[in-house]
């Protein structure tokens, strides 16, 4: 099957056309790039059996896609403007590569979860009692495999399976999250989503949230404008809290101090929502919703919403109003942080005031 993607950035526009089937029969899948290279198999016997299965990663690397940039032409007075321009140029097409590569990584996580969603499968309890499923680790899987082909020094931080580096810390790392709201998954509601984020520094610079049963797809990269499916979106303005629709996943997850700043936030808003996980935040990158408000969330959870949030021109920190960050390494635990996103910088305030933390 023939699929051609097309995405355009500021003054910069490319397409790319490839190749591709990915299915999973009774004897092996098998991811092709437009050469037909296999990317990732893994034999079905496999993915019936327990929670610890992991995908087998084939020996053929994976070809680039064929990309096709168009540039303005620009004139150039002296030789310094024309360093600038390349340097600009390099990381231009660092960061079309991260998009690329992280478009890769959202198809194929969405292939394996909407193979299993709306069907009957084990769910298991893990430590925290939280739920995960096969398609959980298959998908994160999936993304691990092609991380690994495609950027061998990447370091990567999943939800299910931790650090993945052959070092101890790496300026590159990819932070997972194949089914962010996995309770959503299990009982049905397509409103969960894949997150994949990648820091440089420590820092994210791309973000992107998935939701592939609506084939949704949120796109961030630091100093450019969010896109929803290559359309650029913008949070809305809303000056006043008493305006403002708020979503948190649950009030059941807040408690004491948490419940009681919530709660003072909750009473002043216009409409308080439940549900939706990270696609809440989507929902706000869009301008559909003013605010979200939420607690105990790991650096899985939030890292890849910063880019789209900000690039929509909305603002997200923790509830003290500090920027939020995580450094990623062999040593690192994920620790939990309160966050607060909102459209509009103003009603951003407003809530830090109330929360009083």
């Amino acid at each position: 099957m023939l699929f051609s993607s097309y995405y355009n950035c500021n003054s910069h526009c490319y397409c790319y056309n490839y190749n591709k089937q990915f299915s999973i029969s009774a004897a092996v899948a098998v991811a092709f790039t437009h050469q037909n290279d296999a990317v990732v198999s893994f034999p079905s016997s496999k993915l019936a059996t327990s929670s610890s299965s992991r995908l087998a990663t084939s020996s053929s690397s994976l070809s680039k896609l064929q990309l096709k940039m168009c540039t303005p032409i620009t004139k150039v007075s002296d030789n310094n403007q024309l360093n600038e321009l390349d340097d600009d140029d390099d990381d231009d097409d660092g960061l079309n590569r991260f998009v690329e590569v992280g478009n890769q990584l959202a198809d194929a996580a969405g292939e394996i979860i909407n193979k299993y969603f709306r069907k009957k499968f084990e769910i298991l309890d893990k430590d925290d009692l939280s739920p995960v499923t096969i398609a959980d680790q298959l998908a994160e899987d999936a993304m691990v495999s092609l991380i690994l082909q495609n950027f061998p020094d990447h370091a990567i931080f999943g939800e299910e399976n931790g650090w993945r580096c052959k070092h101890k810390s790496a300026d590159y790392v990819w932070v997972l999250d194949p089914i962010d709201g996995t309770k959503s998954f299990i009982t049905g509601k397509p409103l969960f989503g894949t997150l994949i984020a990648l820091l440089y520094k420590g820092k994210p610079i791309l973000g992107i949230i998935d939701q592939p049963v609506l084939k949704e797809r949120w796109i961030g990269i630091t100093g450019k404008k969010t896109t929803l499916n290559g359309n650029q979106v913008s949070t809305r303005a809303c000056s006043k809290l008493s305006q403002a629709y708020l979503y948190t996943t649950s009030p059941h997850l807040f408690s004491g101090a948490t419940e009681e700043a919530f709660t003072r936030v909750r009473n002043k808003v216009k409409v308080p929502l439940y549900g939706c996980d990270c696609y809440a935040y989507a929902l706000l990158a869009s301008g559909f919703v003013d605010l979200v408000v939420e607690t105990d969330l790991k650096p899985y959870d939030f890292l890849a919403l910063i880019p789209v949030i900000e690039g929509a021109g909305g603002v997200i920190t923790d509830w003290k109003g500090h920027q939020l960050s995580w450094e990623a390494s062999s040593e690192s635990r994920p620790t939990t942080f309160n966050v607060v996103a909102a459209g509009d910088s103003q009603i951003h305030q407003q809530v830090l005031d109330s929360l009083q933390w």
